[in-house]
């Protein structure tokens, strides 16, 4: 058992992890540190949280394992100070969705300390923000990719994978920029390509919007997530993410050609190909 977890960022995916080790009895004590404790007052008065504080070096100075639950570059712009600040011993990971960055900041501090860190990235969440939407069984089912590297301390990666599987997790591993390659094609372009969706509706016939139902709906949501978390993402991975941006103008580009074309054969074929592609999805 955890006997002291400290949470920077409460906000879903930390509030998230807050409610599922607490419902799971994972840890002796949790700890939420963020810049207004005001706004970490809901989890405390939850049960969620035992103790909160804005000061990050209090907060992780006594921690045996500390999740790092802010957006990517806030992660990198941290890292350093709770590499410093937390115990020999301690465990540290985080939930960012792109890694090379925080990879390549933690193997410089490995170099100078050695510390029980791997980045983490569960593919779970909600196109909407904030410790109000957080919830216990957020993780369950769910795919946790870790990127370990060769200064990665083996306890790392069990400490890390085994607590993503005490939540309900499926723990898998790759090195940084394969991930970012990845979740660039199944993430982060889906989600810019939502954004142009609705963007390219407001330019054609906006008052269209007031008759979309459930299928323009569900492609679209994960556009309505907050723009701050976004940007970030996109420009962290902007690398990997314009390389899949450039495969995808190409397929856009092919249909297009097809449907101005009015060729029923190609479109067919082409639908076709891409139908069975989705269907061999798991």
């Amino acid at each position: 058992m955890i006997q002291r977890l400290t949470i920077v960022g409460v906000g879903l995916l930390g509030g998230s992890v807050a409610k599922a080790v607490r419902s799971g009895g994972l840890a002796r004590e949790i700890v939420g540190v963020g810049r207004d404790e005001a706004r970490l007052g809901t989890a405390l008065r939850d049960g969620a949280l035992d103790r909160v504080t804005t000061d990050l070096e209090a907060g992780v100075r006594d921690a045996d394992f500390v999740l790092l639950a802010v957006p990517v570059l806030a992660v990198e712009a941290l890292l350093p100070r709770v590499w410093w600040a937390a115990p020999d011993g301690a465990t540290v990971t985080d939930v960012a969705s792109t890694k090379a960055g925080i990879v390549r900041v933690a193997d410089q501090l490995a170099a100078r300390r050695a510390l029980a860190f791997v980045g983490s990235h569960p593919m779970a969440g909600s196109e909407r923000s904030g410790y109000g939407v957080a919830r216990a069984d957020l993780f369950r089912a769910a795919t946790v990719i870790l990127t370990p590297t060769d200064r990665t301390e083996p306890r790392a990666v069990k400490a890390v994978t085994e607590f993503w599987e005490a939540m309900g997790a499926r723990v898998s591993a790759l090195d940084a920029p394969t991930h970012d390659q990845a979740v660039a094609a199944i993430s982060h372009l889906p989600h810019l390509v939502a954004c142009a969706l609705v963007d390219g509706v407001t330019r054609f016939e906006p008052a269209a919007l007031e008759l979309a139902a459930r299928g323009f709906k569900d492609t679209t949501r994960i556009a309505a997530s907050d723009p701050d978390v976004w940007t970030e993402i996109f420009l962290a991975n902007r690398a990997a993410l314009a390389t899949s941006l450039d495969a995808f103008r190409r397929a856009l580009a092919e249909l297009e050609r097809c449907v101005t074309r009015g060729s029923a054969a190609e479109l067919r074929a082409a639908l076709a190909r891409i139908k069975a592609a989705r269907e061999a999805m798991q």
